[in-house]
């Protein structure tokens, strides 16, 4: 391992390259900035990742030709360039973008990674986030890492020996901050109708936001609560410190939480600094459907934009233009509703727009992606109730996610599914 400058170490990058960020809250700032510059000489180099909480200098109209961006989750920091062609957009499913590195789909040139400052072992910790990050540096040809005395250790599947990082660059930066979402009386009414499902001994997946947060608000007098879940925020931590959550009941990685990254403040890093009741291990198997489905009474709680009568769930794109990505969901529901006991539920506010716009519809949005197909959906939730679309026809279908639907919006979609001969 060289400890250099950046711009010393952000000379391994060549035209024609592949270079790797590290996603979410680790991603590395100085490095960045230093790829940026670096790329301003260079013609066709591809920068791939997650969503990162960081500046994307690189998606700019100024690196066209230099720079071309390809998100596997598209995040508010590349949006805009995605939906306007500067950048592309590759449809994975999480669990399965370590194999893309891996197997030569997407082979890495280059990693740019933060880790911790290595123990007396020579290893460093890859912090709040392995998700593909582990896979990455396992794989790049070459590795460059921030090394920041302030990103956590974290335990799991997330060391790095220094003998694979080929050049590092020495700071002391706080991490990003991701405050915990303020939960209004929508959220919290959603909240309660999941968790009124819920049973003692679980285990959950749950993501950050105002729903998943009210959630784990509702559980607080649950008993042997297990986590597996591909992220989770600060609001997880009351949910611990009430007693609720012990993870003794889980059949896999009993007495543990599992993850794959965490997104939220410093109480969060601190909660995870070399704590052994949490691990993290890379979405190639905290995602892996047949590892969740190994899970006892497996929890799954995702998001949508959209829902139609049929069961359709769209949760990446508004239309035809992409909003963020598959991510986790279809793991999720997949393998949560393999395991014995399971439940998958996709929970939305019913409207949008302050109202003007039924979130529930007729039909998706022209262009709309299909996250979760109708063949997969469980249990659907707004703030109005809690319906199961497994084994329902479409007609049963029609008229369960209609009595879930705002009121103001009833008629309307009724009136739909008659023209649509769901109803009669």
């Amino acid at each position: 391992m060289k400890i250099v400058d950046p711009e010393t170490a952000l000379g391994a990058v060549r035209s024609s390259m592949r270079v790797y960020v590290h996603e979410a809250l680790m991603a590395p700032l100085s490095l960045i900035d230093a790829l940026a510059e670096r790329a301003r000489t260079l013609r066709s180099v591809e920068v791939v990742h997650l969503h990162t909480n960081a500046p994307a200098p690189y998606v700019e109209p100024a690196f066209d030709g230099h720079v071309r961006h390809n998100a596997l989750f598209c995040g508010p920091n590349v949006r805009a360039a995605v939906q306007a062609g500067r950048a592309d957009f590759t449809p994975v499913f999480l669990s399965e973008i370590p194999q893309l590195f891996r197997d030569g789909t997407l082979p890495l040139d280059v990693a740019l990674v933060q880790v911790s400052p290595p123990d007396r072992h020579g290893f460093c910790r890859l912090g709040l986030s392995v998700a593909t990050a582990r896979a990455a540096v396992d794989h790049a040809d070459v590795v460059i890492a921030e090394i920041n005395p302030q990103v956590p250790r974290t335990l799991g599947h997330s060391a790095v020996h220094v003998s694979r990082i080929h050049y590092a660059v020495e700071v002391d930066r706080a991490l990003p901050e991701i405050p915990s979402s303020p939960i209004d009386e929508t959220a919290r009414r959603i909240g309660e109708h999941i968790a009124a499902q819920i049973p003692n001994g679980a285990t959950l997946q749950m993501g950050i936001g105002a729903i998943p947060e009210s959630v784990l608000e509702a559980l607080h007098r649950h008993e042997d609560l297990g986590i597996h879940t591909e992220m989770f925020s600060d609001a997880l931590i009351p949910l611990v410190e009430s007693g609720a959550v012990s993870c003794q009941k889980k059949t896999r990685f009993e007495g543990r939480i599992v993850t794959s990254f965490a997104m939220g403040t410093e109480r969060l890093r601190a909660f995870v600094d070399q704590n052994p009741f949490v691990e993290f291990h890379p979405s190639e198997l905290v995602n892996d459907p047949v590892e969740i489905g190994k899970q006892h009474r497996m929890i799954a709680i995702n998001s949508a934009l959209q829902i139609d009568l049929t069961g359709q769930v769209c949760a990446d794109s508004i239309g035809d233009q992409i909003y963020s990505g598959i991510g986790g969901q279809m793991d999720f529901v997949r393998g949560a509703q393999w395991s014995p006991g399971g439940m998958a539920f996709i929970a939305l506010p019913s409207t949008a727009k302050g109202g003007a716009l039924s979130r529930i519809v007729a039909r998706l949005d022209p262009g709309a992606g299909v996250v979760t197909t109708r063949g997969h959906v469980e249990y659907v939730v707004t703030e109005h109730g809690a319906v199961s679309l497994r084994g329902r026809s479409l007609r049963q279908r029609a008229e369960l996610l209609i009595s879930i639907a705002h009121p103001d919006h009833r008629g309307e979609l009724r009136r739909a599914a008659v023209a649509r001969r769901l109803i009669a």
